[in-house]
Parts: structure tokens; C-alpha cells; sequence
């Protein structure tokens, strides 16, 4: 039981991101390494946010529950912050990246376009930040023990496989619509972009209520999907060309490089 435990929040929590790899960037070398850079640029915001609420927590009351709750709201909102922060720093590094590449590369256009790095950056932002979220969940959940056998909620793992799932794919989902709003200038769709991702992690707060926590972030999940298909370019007419398996790539080839 516990084999099935692991290998079913395994694929649901990373199943869909491996298929988008797998189909979309696997066999570009390009987009695997702007993937793996996406991925060390959050895994730096990481370390900073751990970094200032390690220190937090150590010259902090430790007795105060309410002040510890208060670290833990902080740290949740800070590493929020300098995630986007990192976001933005990394759309500023691929602008100059793909300048430079473009002056290397003989072709006209550019080797490969914003959309396509934010997509492929948003992906790696999302495969780090659901390793780091249910890593040590999956490890538990081979055993020994069984969970809710004191009383505690059973959907543990499935709820956290989940909420997983969604996180990965809203840092795509971000990251196209982050970029896009860096392109045009529109600060508005920034903030908007930092205060659905302060939100969602906002929610996890009201955990062990799952419902409470999973249904808003699919909500969000959806919404921001929705905007992300449309800031790539996406329209009813690509959208039907694409379920009737006759445009199967046109989020990442047929449109003009930017």
C-alpha cells in the first residue's frame, strides 16, 4: 500500500510537468538549459528567504506561539517576494542572453523567443519549488505507519500531491504571464502575478482543511492558465486547431519570435 502511496502522489504531483518536458523541451538543448537555469534562480531565492528567517527564528522568542506564527507568515511572504524577484532578475538576464545569442547565431530572428523562455522558465521554477515541497512527504509516505490512525485527516499525501501539482503549474502559468507583462510594461499584471502567487501560498495556511485550501488554488489555477494561453498568444481558433490535433505546437513554434 504504501508503494502505491508513493508512486500515485509521485505522478499526480509531477506527472503532468515530465509530459510538458518531455513533449516540449526534452529534445531542445536550449530550453533544458534555460530550464535548469530557471530552476538554480529559485533555488537561490530559496536559500536567501531560508537564510533571513533561520536568523529570524534564532533571535526570536521561541516560547511565543503567536510570535512564532507571526515568523512563519513572514517567511512564507518573503520567500513569495524574493521568488518574484528572482523571476524578474532572470527575465532581465535571458534579454540580454538572447540578445547576445542572436549576434553569435547567422538567422535573422532571434534562436528562441521571450514566450518560449517563459515558458521553459516557468516550468523550472516550478519542478524545483514541487521538488522542495514534496520531497520529504513522498519519503513518508513509503512508511512505516499509517496515516490518520489517530484521528488526523487520511488525504494527506493525495491533498499534498495535489496542491503540488498546482503550485508547478502556476509557476508556468507565472512565468508567460510575468514575462509577457515585463515586455509590454504592464506593472499592473506584475503585481498581479505576485499577489496571486502571495495567495495561493497563503492558503496553505488553512491546512488540514483541504477544501479549503485546493479549491481556490485551482480556481486561481484555471484563472491564471487561461491568462497565460492568451498572453502566448492563444485564441479560440489555435485552441480548436490544437484539440483537433491539427496545430499540435503552436504555443511553441508557429508564431513570431519576440
Amino acid at each position: 500500500m504504501t508503494a502505491a502511496v508513493f508512486f500515485g502522489c509521485t505522478f499526480i504531483a509531477f506527472g503532468p510537468a515530465i509530459a510538458l518536458f518531455l513533449f516540449t523541451i526534452a529534445r531542445e538543448p536550449l530550453r533544458v538549459i534555460f530550464l535548469i537555469a530557471g530552476a538554480f534562480f529559485w533555488l537561490v531565492s530559496l536559500l536567501l528567504s531560508s537564510l533571513v528567517w533561520f536568523i529570524s527564528v534564532q533571535i526570536s522568542n521561541k516560547e511565543s506561539a503567536a510570535q512564532q506564527k507571526g515568523l512563519l507568515i513572514f517567511g512564507v511572504v518573503l520567500s513569495v517576494l524574493l521568488q518574484e524577484t528572482f523571476r524578474f532578475a532572470y527575465y532581465k538576464l535571458l534579454k540580454k542572453a538572447n540578445e547576445g545569442l542572436l549576434t553569435l547565431s547567422q538567422e535573422e530572428t532571434m534562436p528562441i523567443s521571450i514566450r518560449q523562455l517563459a515558458y521553459v522558465s516557468g516550468l523550472g521554477f516550478g519542478f524545483m519549488s514541487g521538488a522542495f515541497s514534496v520531497v520529504n512527504i513522498l519519503a513518508d509516505s513509503v512508511g512505516p505507519g499509517t496515516v490518520g490512525i489517530h484521528g488526523d485527516s487520511q488525504h494527506y499525501f493525495l491533498s499534498s500531491a495535489f496542491m503540488t501539482m498546482a503550485i508547478i503549474l502556476l509557476h508556468m502559468f507565472w512565468g508567460v504571464v510575468f514575462f509577457d507583462a515585463c515586455e509590454k510594461q504592464r506593472w499592473w499584471a506584475v503585481a498581479a502575478v505576485v499577489i496571486s502567487h502571495l495567495v495561493v501560498s497563503c492558503l496553505t495556511f488553512q491546512n488540514p482543511e483541504y477544501v479549503a485550501s485546493l479549491v481556490p488554488t485551482y480556481v486561481i489555477m484555471f484563472l491564471m492558465g487561461v491568462w497565460a494561453f492568451y498572453s502566448a498568444g492563444g485564441s479560440l481558433r489555435n485552441l480548436k486547431l490544437c484539440l483537433t490535433c491539427k496545430d499540435k505546437d503552436f504555443l511553441l513554434a508557429n508564431h513570431r519570435a519576440r
